[in-house]
């Protein structure tokens, strides 16, 4: 079994930053792309940005320029580092992450969700 486990989410006012992380633990061989999704109330699901192994990212429109995704292979943890928030941005985020276990199978695997508030 493979947790996902959030930090960072919290109250901040618009223009502020924010910096959160994903940890993930468990029967882990690998962790191929990661992602951060979010969920403002009200709306779908939305994809954010991924960072493949190597270190290639993607972003939404609505975030180009003012996120940034990273990782660190080693601690099996992901990051998003958010700027210049907007109100809009208020959502639930999530973390998602592809994982190769011991036996070689894959699965995908959620985190359970950290709230950001941006108050304008």
């Amino acid at each position: 079994q493979v947790q996902l486990v959030e930090s960072g989410g919290g109250l901040v006012q618009a223009g502020g930053s924010l910096r959160l992380s994903c940890a993930a633990s468990g029967s882990i061989f690998r962790i191929d792309a990661m992602a951060w999704y979010r969920q403002a109330p009200g709306n779908q699901r939305e994809l954010v940005a991924t960072i493949t192994r190597g270190g290639n990212t993607n972003y939404a429109d609505s975030v180009k320029g003012r996120f940034t995704i990273s990782r660190d292979n080693a601690k099996n943890t992901v990051y998003l580092q958010m700027n210049s928030l907007k109100a809009e941005d208020t959502a639930v985020y999530y973390c998602n992450a592809d994982v190769v276990n011991f036996v070689g199978r894959g699965y995908d695997y959620w985190g359970q969700g950290t709230q950001v508030t941006v108050s304008s």
